[in-house]
């Protein structure tokens, strides 16, 4: 099983990558390949409300001069799609925004790619705002027809300098048992997925 976990933080090394591989590393030991890209701090192009994906249908956005085809490609792959998000100004990064807005799309004008993958929401705050973040990341999720694994407690881990989240016990052992639960949750459901209702 595969799991690609997408970052939307401009920061390398930041929180929010921290959160990630937390994620991925009970996944790794359960035997998934896993794979992580970031995008954040790249020129990510919103949606142009083009629709040119219903003509082409074929698994692509028609702009192809950023990185976001590389990511669909990675995502349509994979058995659980992991997103992360630092917060700004209470929502999530405008790179993460611009691949979730187009995902979404891509995946709907080819019949519902997304249909019965796993999605998670990962998201690194200072303070305040993660909430909404988280939300808006899942409500894509669910409209898209996908399958959101529970954890401890929201997946967001708190820290405004680089690394500081990792001084956060709750949030990183939050990240854990989410890896654990997608294991989880993709072994349940892999004989069965084929399946899902049109």
């Amino acid at each position: 099983m595969y799991a690609v976990a997408i970052n939307g933080s401009p920061r390398k090394g930041g929180n929010t990558e921290i959160l990630l591989h937390a994620t991925l590393e009970p996944l790794k030991a359960a035997g998934w390949e896993t794979e992580y890209v970031r995008i954040g701090g790249k020129a990510v192009r919103g949606c142009l409300a083009c629709y040119k994906c219903f003509e082409n249908k074929d698994m692509r956005c028609i702009q192809t001069e950023d990185a976001v085809n590389d990511c669909l490609e990675k995502i349509w792959r994979a058995d659980a799609v992991i997103l992360g998000s630092p917060t700004y100004f209470a929502d999530m990064s405008s790179e993460m925004k611009a691949l979730v807005d187009r995902c979404g799309l891509v995946s709907i004008a080819n019949g519902h790619l997304l249909k019965g993958k796993i999605g998670s929401a990962v998201v690194a705050v200072r303070r305040g705002g993660a909430t909404h973040v988280f939300d808006s990341i899942n409500h894509m999720f669910q409209m898209s027809r996908m399958v959101v694994p529970g954890s401890s407690y929201w997946n967001m881990g708190y820290g405004r300098d680089k690394g500081e989240v990792q001084g956060d016990d709750e949030g990183l052992n939050n990240m854990r048992q989410l890896g654990e639960a997608i294991n989880w949750l993709g072994k349940a459901i892999a004989p069965v997925r084929d399946q899902y209702p049109e």
